[in-house]
């Protein structure tokens, strides 16, 4: 009936017809010749459009009647735009353009219906933005991105389980935008509002994802040995990713970082901490590579220039110095947050707070007021006095007594002597407490 409608059912007609089950409609191919057995051509024009009439025809459908509905249906939607109400047509078949301040509906190649764009815009609502819905639907996007096979396998997927059309705007194979058209909700989203397209239809595993990151990582280590863990983090942020702890975290996953980098990066965070400091000297540098544990020492900056306030910090300590009501420097300069480390003779006052590293040899400090002196030992703030030791006299009487016993065994009366009445049953009383007062004469 359909090739009869269309004009290829002449007696004679070649026909070459197969089945397809590789979408979700089981379709047909027709595969024929415009040329009829009589030798003329047969007519082709609009046959796009000739053919939607056809079937709907077959079919029994009225298309003008089916065209309104669908259009009332979209116009229940919430959306804020004319390219959201025309997302809601597209996924349901139809194409939708403006002109001239009207809408054009087309399905089949044909106008079905026009609207004024006027009547579309009074519909107009506010973008959508509930929190909840949004979240879930990332939540959705993601998990089920990560177990398909390309974009149209995701789109069927999120069809057939949610009610979820995914509406993109551009080329085919290079779009540039997408709408969310949730049935569910008759709503209408704004695809980078849950999901930014590219990580959308970003088909990796997370495996490969977090190698991904990691060769990216190892790439900015090798274009800057010193970059810092803060540095990274503004570069992983565009691939919605993040290091801590020497760890990756990535959509809610995490791993352990390659031992290599995740040391290297530890270092590059404590080298940019010694260059706050500003050291002027490869003595100061070494001092604070050996505080922080740096092992490449020339990794680190020398400064030309000293921190802002280390003027300021040095005129602190001076005044500390030439105050004659300061009997300990040392005392007083931690007060102002400073400690003195020494390296062979030279002594340094370093402020961890401020970042401030002073050399007190060479900004002519009087050194030896800094120097540790050797303290007495005190009991109770006494100098302690070490005093001729007394015995207990119980203590020295059983001392006596021990050594007594000792020359017994030497002269043959133990364990290994005849008689042993002396050790056991001489009116011992068990029950008494030993106090001394056997020992009493």
């Amino acid at each position: 009936q359909y090739l009869q409608e269309m004009g290829y059912a002449e007696p004679g007609q070649p026909w070459l017809i197969y089945a397809h089950h590789d979408t979700d409609n089981t379709h047909l191919h027709v595969v024929t010749s415009r040329i009829a057995p009589d030798g003329r051509k047969i007519p082709h024009a609009h046959e796009r459009r000739r053919s939607q009439e056809v079937i709907d025809k077959l079919l029994g459908m009225d298309r003008k009647k089916k065209t309104a509905a669908d259009i009332d249906a979209a116009k229940q939607y919430t959306f804020s735009s004319f390219a959201q109400f025309k997302a809601v047509l597209t996924s349901m078949g139809y194409e939708a353009y403006q002109k001239d301040g009207t809408v054009f509906v087309k399905r089949g190649g044909k106008v079905q219906e026009r609207i004024p764009l006027a009547e579309i815009e009074s519909l107009n609502k506010n973008s959508y933005r509930e929190r909840a819905r949004c979240q879930q639907l990332r939540s959705i996007l993601k998990k089920y991105r990560d177990v398909s096979a390309d974009r149209e396998d995701l789109q069927k997927e999120l069809k057939s389980k949610f009610g979820i059309d995914l509406v993109f705007f551009g080329k085919k194979d290079a779009p540039y935008g997408y709408l969310i058209v949730d049935h569910a909700n008759k709503t209408v989203i704004h695809g980078a509002r849950v999901l930014a397209m590219d990580e959308l239809l970003d088909f990796a595993t997370p495996e490969e994802r977090f190698e991904r990151i990691e060769n990216y990582i190892d790439q900015l280590l090798s274009l800057n040995p010193k970059i810092t863990q803060g540095e990274i983090f503004q570069k992983l942020r565009k691939q919605r990713a993040y290091i801590k702890k020497g760890m990756i975290y990535f959509d809610g996953k995490s791993r352990p970082l390659k031992p290599f980098m995740a040391e290297a990066i530890n270092r590059n965070n404590r080298i940019h901490f010694i260059e706050m400091f500003h050291p002027a000297t490869e003595a100061e540098r070494d001092l604070l590579c050996k505080i922080f544990k740096v092992d490449r020492p020339d990794l680190v900056d020398i400064s030309t220039e000293r921190p802002p306030t280390y003027a300021d910090a040095a005129g602190k300590l001076r005044d500390i110095f030439q105050n004659p009501g300061v009997k300990s420097p040392r005392g007083a300069m931690y007060q102002e947050g400073f400690i003195i480390r020494q390296v062979d003779d030279t002594y340094y006052a370093i402020n961890f707070k401020e970042h401030i590293l002073i050399n007190l040899n060479e900004e002519g400090f009087d050194v030896e007021r800094v120097k540790k002196k050797p303290k007495k030992p005190q009991r109770n703030g006494v100098p302690f006095k070490k005093s001729k030791k007394t015995l207990n006299p119980i203590k020295s009487l059983q001392r006596k007594s021990h050594q007594g016993l000792g020359k017994l065994r030497k002269e043959g009366v133990g364990s290994h002597g005849a008689n042993r009445e002396w050790e056991v049953g001489q009116n011992t009383h068990y029950e008494d407490i030993d106090d001394g007062r056997s020992l009493k004469r």
